[in-house]
Parts: structure tokens; C-alpha cells; sequence
């Protein structure tokens, strides 16, 4: 177990401060943490500047997400367990992302997998990733994707 911290990015500061840390994270929580484009915290929406692994600890490089708020739907029924990913239509210009489908997998490789692949399967139509976040404030991952071949 290891310690994950997510540090503010700032241009041509000597040190980052700290935002949030997890002391005794998995390695398979923290890959897919730093896998995300995006993090939501207390209603704040971040973007990851980069990602670093130092010595006992991972390091995610954040900064406040230009143009971005935090979405307040409902979060995915729990009583399913294991870890919730949402599969949600991009589209620019919008207030709303519409739910496609809500995923439910028995552990964090399997969810590494999804996060991680450039296309899923969804209403009988491939779906082509824009991004990713973890959504802290709604405890699930979300993938943001556009029907394949509308993608830019």
C-alpha cells in the first residue's frame, strides 16, 4: 500500500501544495486514478496536468478545469458492489451529459480495462472515449464518449 496524493499545478512555482491524499491506497485504485483526465471533489471539477510516482507515493498534477462544473446526478445504486463506471454521451456545448449505461465490475482491473479502452459497446452502437474522471462527491468513474465516427 502506498500513499496517492493530488498536488495543485501551478506554472513556475518551486513547490506543489497538496489538495487531497490517501495513505494505503492499492496500486490497482491508484493506476485508475491516474488513468482519469478528470477529478471531482466537493463539487470542484480538476483537470490532471500530469502524473509522477515517487518513492511510497503516487502523485496526480491537477489544476481548477476551465469551462467545467461538477454534475449533480444522482450517484449509481451501491447495492450492486464492486466499482461503478457510467458510460455518458459528450457532446460540446451541452449542460448535460445523457446516462448511456451504468457498468458494475467485481474489481478495479476489470473496471482498468473499460476506463482505459478508446472504445465500448453500448445500445447496439460503438462509442468512441473524449475523457475520464473519477467523480469523488458520486463515488464512480465516469467515461465520456461519442458515438463512433462523430468524434473530431
Amino acid at each position: 500500500m502506498a500513499r496517492l496524493e493530488y498536488r495543485l499545478y501551478a506554472e513556475g512555482v518551486a513547490e506543489f501544495p497538496i489538495l487531497y491524499y490517501y495513505d494505503g491506497i492499492g496500486r490497482d485504485e491508484a493506476a485508475l486514478r491516474l488513468a482519469c483526465d478528470y477529478f471531482v471533489k466537493e463539487g470542484q471539477v480538476f483537470e490532471k496536468t500530469s502524473a509522477a510516482v515517487e518513492t511510497g507515493c503516487y502523485v496526480i498534477y491537477v489544476r481548477e478545469a476551465e469551462g467545467e462544473r461538477a454534475m449533480h446526478w444522482s450517484p449509481p445504486d451501491p447495492s450492486g458492489g464492486g466499482v461503478a463506471m457510467e458510460l455518458r454521451e459528450y457532446k460540446e456545448w451541452t449542460a448535460d451529459y445523457r446516462l448511456v449505461h451504468t457498468y458494475r465490475f467485481p474489481d478495479t482491473l476489470e473496471a482498468m480495462l473499460r476506463l482505459q479502452a478508446n472504445y465500448l459497446y453500448a445500445e447496439g452502437k460503438e462509442w468512441q472515449r473524449c475523457s475520464t474522471e473519477i467523480d469523488e462527491d458520486r463515488r464512480t468513474y465516469v467515461y465520456y464518449a461519442e458515438p463512433a465516427g462523430q468524434a473530431d
